[in-house]
């Protein structure tokens, strides 16, 4: 089969450094025209990726849809709804960076309309392929840790000077602030281990002298499971906490340091070669107990399993890699969030389906 012809609409970080890599090395996909008006991002797209054709904007894929068969929205927040549902109308699948909408209420609309006209939509939680949160999983389906009681989980930052980008501003289309920005990779995975959330505490806070989006916030969440997951993201920690702590009546395992494959990706390095995404023995998290624990090693991370699922959806029928409807329960955590820190309230609802 011809591989998939794919658009990716901006090459910023998150097109050059997290999409565009992956794309171009995937079996089953083709990375056939990148988006992008600016002149700099322009030249670095045609010297990594030399056969690429450069488009001025995403009106000309959607002009054009008969040549492509998926489309990546990794453009800024405010754009994520408007270019899914053109290139969703325009009879194209859809890969949509984090997160899939401002709104819960707007990410249930793309659901439906890519289901009405029965096409795929996912949306790149990559971080579902951390290594740290691959070894979580094998420890608990292993028994290792017994029944997870805490779950406990950070993406935390130093830097306490503001900067000009969209993720600084207020309006809420551009859903910025580090509620936003981090804790859709924090709540999914969360939800990804542990299963609905059925309470909902947030702390939402505006700490740096004339922000005007949170750079500090907390949530924790009830699972419908019993699970009770604690989940910090802020731009203001003078001194980062572990990056995870999950506790469990048998063990508890606690890593420090972010997965490696980020850092490889800003550098320019390509994907999929020997020894990506593993990382030194001298970062491994700790399994035990006080007084009784040994260094596991971390699973190798494995941001290209994304793609390779997109590809096996699109190519061979598989489910997306990410379920929107994920995406969805996710944002929905966030309002509820938001509510709670607006009415010091804790946000309930029972049942299977959990926050909605």
């Amino acid at each position: 089969m011809r591989p998939v012809r794919v658009a990716l609409i901006g090459y910023g970080l998150a097109g050059a450094s997290f999409h565009a890599p992956f794309i171009a090395t995937t079996e089953g996909l083709e990375l056939a025209a990148i988006v992008t008006r600016d002149p700099g991002r322009r030249a670095a797209a045609t010297g990594r990726y030399p056969g690429v054709e450069l488009l001025d904007g995403a009106e000309e894929v959607f002009a054009r849809a008969a040549d492509f068969g998926l489309v990546v929205v990794a453009a800024p927040n405010r754009a994520h709804v408007t270019l899914a549902t053109a290139a969703l109308e325009a009879g194209l699948d859809v890969v949509v960076d984090k997160p899939l909408a401002p709104t819960a209420a707007e990410g249930r609309a793309l659901v439906k309309l890519a289901g009405e006209r029965g096409r795929m939509l996912t949306v790149f939680h990559n971080r579902r392929w951390d290594g740290d949160l691959l070894t979580v999983r094998r420890l608990i389906e292993a028994g290792d840790l017994g029944r997870v009681l805490r779950f406990e989980s950070r993406f935390e930052r130093f830097r306490p000077q503001l900067t000009e980008g969209w993720r600084e501003r207020a309006d809420p289309e551009d859903a910025g602030g580090v509620l936003y920005d981090l804790g859709p990779h924090l709540i999914d995975q969360a939800l990804l281990l542990f299963g609905p959330a059925v309470h909902v505490y947030g702390e939402v806070d505006v700490r740096r002298t004339g922000a005007r989006v949170d750079d500090d916030a907390f949530v924790a969440m009830t699972h419908a499971s019993g699970v009770r997951s604690h989940l910090w993201m802020s731009a203001v920690t003078a001194q980062v906490g572990p990056r995870l702590r999950v506790l469990g009546d048998r063990a508890g395992y606690v890593k420090h340091g972010l997965d490696v494959q980020e850092a490889a990706l800003r550098d320019g390095g390509d994907p999929g070669g020997t020894g990506w995404g593993r990382e030194d023995e001298a970062a491994w998290g700790v399994l035990g107990t006080d007084g009784n624990q040994r260094r596991v090693e971390t699973e190798p991370g494995d941001y290209g399993a994304f793609y390779r699922g997109v590809a096996a959806a699109l190519c061979d029928g598989a489910p997306p890699p990410v379920d929107p409807a994920d995406t969805v329960a996710g944002l929905e955590a966030i309002e509820a969030a938001r509510r709670s820190n607006a009415e010091g309230v804790v946000v309930s609802r029972t049942g299977r389906r959990g926050i909605r």
